[in-house]
């Protein structure tokens, strides 16, 4: 098996990205100055004892508000400093940083109410004091105890902030803006407490989620990198379904966290859109930047999983692809190693025209069988070369499978090729030696079928030399090649079986030209003799004179013979084949039945004798220098 991939995204920059998330999230929700969340103290906070209305003072200083409430003596001391800690902790730390503006309602309590207030926020205020209102309490009594308290025990409450005592909310409205004060406090201020506690409790519990998220994208991150491959296509199937399933899950939480992210969002600035005149106030925007800023972060840990993911995806896709097309080379290489085999073992040439063609039927189905697993390889040198195209991480090791691929198929296909050549040249080289054989066979029947008794005229010699002449002029439909050109054309097919049989061939061959020649200068002599002038004597008186005709028959001109090869187009009949092991004996019995022919007439004379020698039309061809 080839190398995995190595990720381009290692799981370490996954984990860097996310826990950058995680970080910037602590910074949006302030975590490190607010250990607290709405929900902890969820009652405290629904006690409402004290409030984060969301005014400002003229600086910016953000206002906490202390309702009447009559129970204030009555809370725990930690509940009280939860309560504190927590909404001290929502502002901006630049806001913060300007100190908070603290307004105390006592107008309808007494003034041991008064003094408890002060002395607990002196004791337990975790924020920066910047300055306190307190609205007197109505009744006479209660105000005059209030002044004098105040005064006497001003250095009783440890703070050095200043305090202010006002009568009425008119006089409040002096020191700050009505717009920035809540209606009970005579102002405009739109602000309702049981949807800022859930705006605040859906808030952190969205950023919660999202840190939360992300922390389980780190660890399946670092699941999915140190995930062993596996070696078979099952198992890496398997493997790849699986964390695409998981992958599905998380992808499907962020996508639901983001319509709930996105939903909040629209709720916090429901009043703005839903009523054109009315403003959020410095409370519910800075609600709306914390939750875009959330929403951006939300946004980076989509993208950051989604990088690896698709990367990581990828390389599970690449690994099974490359698991496939191992598989399917090995298939293909041994299916052309034994198609190459096969063509190996087929190393005949044919002993005869009827075994070549056969030979050539059964090199008909290799290449019939051949088809099918030469289409799939080059297919699969195909498939290599487009993962080669598109980056696939083992690129050089399908490279040389794709090349070695091809290289078995060309293999394959110049051998079909040369083995068609071969059997083509053995096919028409037996073709050259029937017409050869066949011409003889015709050749000695011509000449067994002249009969001595029909040539002891000179109208049978005549005849005889005619047909001698018209076959041996049949040797013009035949392509004969020499001897020398037949061994060079064939030289390759030349094993000692093919030389043996062209050798007994050719020197058939031979053989029945030597007997046509034979045949010819008897028939010659014959024609002499019968032609010969008739010596003048004197006629007996009795006897009338006879008129010979002095003019003389021609023999005909026979043809030089070239050396025919026998080409036929039908494969041998069975009668042939086996008649093919009696030529010696028909060709020794013709010269033989030459020589009795010759034996009938007398010897001519020597001029005549003489022509013949010369004008020999065949004389022998010792061919089988070319065959040695």
């Amino acid at each position: 098996m080839l190398s995995c991939l190595k990720e381009e995204m290692p799981p370490q920059e996954l984990t860097r990205r996310l826990a950058t998330v995680i970080t910037h999230v602590d910074e949006i929700m302030q975590q490190e100055v607010r250990p607290l969340m709405a929900v902890e103290i969820i009652e405290q906070l629904h006690r409402q004892f004290a409030i984060l209305s969301g005014g400002r003072g003229e600086d910016g200083a953000p206002i906490i508000t202390f309702p009447e409430f009559s129970g204030f003596k009555h809370i725990p001391d930690e509940d009280f400093l939860n309560v504190m800690t927590y909404l001290t902790s929502i502002p901006s730390v630049e806001a913060a940083s300007i100190g908070f503006v603290v307004v105390i309602d006592r107008r309808r309590d007494k003034w041991s109410s008064v003094k408890a207030s002060l002395t607990r926020i002196a004791v337990a205020f975790p924020g920066n004091l910047q300055l306190i209102f307190i609205l007197r309490p109505s009744r006479f009594i209660q105000r005059t105890f209030t002044d004098i308290g105040i005064k006497y025990y001003r250095n009783e409450f440890k703070t050095k902030v200043p305090i202010i005592m006002v009568n009425s909310v008119s006089d409040l409205h002096g020191y700050i803006d009505k717009s920035q004060l809540t209606r009970e406090l005579g102002g405009t201020l739109e602000y309702r407490h049981g949807q800022w506690v859930n705006h605040r409790t859906a808030i952190e519990n969205f950023a919660l989620t999202l840190k939360t998220t992300a922390q389980m994208l780190q660890t399946f991150g670092s699941c999915l990198a140190t995930a062993e491959l596996p070696r078979s296509m099952l198992s890496t199937e398997d493997l790849l379904m699986s964390h695409t399933r998981q992958r599905d899950k998380l992808q499907d939480e962020l996508k639901l966290l983001g319509k709930q992210g996105t939903t909040l969002l629209s709720c916090i600035q429901e009043p703005a859109t839903k009523y054109p005149n009315s403003k959020l106030n410095l409370n519910q925007l800075e609600n709306v930047t914390t939750m875009e800023r959330l929403l951006v972060q939300l946004d980076e840990t989509e993208k950051a999983f989604s990088q690896f993911w698709s990367e990581h995806h990828l390389k599970l896709n690449q690994c099974l692809q490359l698991q496939h097309f191992e598989h399917d080379f090995c298939k293909a290489k041994l299916a052309l190693d034994n198609l190459l085999e096969e063509q190996a073992e087929f190393t005949g040439i044919g002993d005869s025209m009827m075994h070549v063609e056969q030979l050539l039927k059964e090199h008909k189905k290799l290449e019939e069988k051949s088809q099918e697993p030469l289409e799939k390889a080059q297919l699969l040198a195909l498939v290599g070369d487009q993962l080669i195209q598109s980056h696939h991480y083992a690129a050089d090791a399908i490279r040389p499978r794709c090349v070695e691929l091809r290289h078995l198929c060309d293999d394959f296909i110049n051998g079909n090729k040369k083995k068609w050549d071969i059997l083509g040249k053995s096919l028409e080289f037996h073709r050259q030696l029937d017409k050869v054989s066949q011409w003889c066979e015709a050749g000695i029947y011509l000449l067994a079928s002249q009969a001595v008794d029909k040539c002891q005229s000179r109208e049978g010699v005549d005849i005889a030399l005619n047909d001698i002449a018209t076959f041996l002029g049949t040797v013009k439909e035949y392509p004969l090649l020499s001897p020398k050109d037949f061994y060079n054309e064939f030289e390759l097919l030349l094993t000692l079986d093919a030389k043996a049989k062209a050798q007994k061939v050719l020197q058939r061959l031979d053989d029945v030209q030597e007997i046509f020649h034979k045949r010819q200068v008897s028939l010659m002599k014959l024609a002499a003799k019968q032609t010969r002038p008739v010596q003048p004597v004197a006629p007996h008186p009795e006897s009338s004179p006879k008129w010979v005709s002095s003019k003389t028959s021609q023999p005909s001109t026979s043809v030089p013979l070239a050396r025919p090869l026998r080409t036929s187009e039908e494969p041998y009949t069975e009668t042939e084949l086996n008649s093919r092991g009696k030529e010696d004996d028909e060709t020794k019995f013709e010269v033989k039945n030459e020589e009795i022919f010759e034996s009938h007439h007398e010897r001519g004379n020597p001029e005549l004798e003489q022509q013949a020698r010369l004008g020999d039309l065949s004389p022998r061809r010792y061919s089988s220098q070319y065959f040695k």
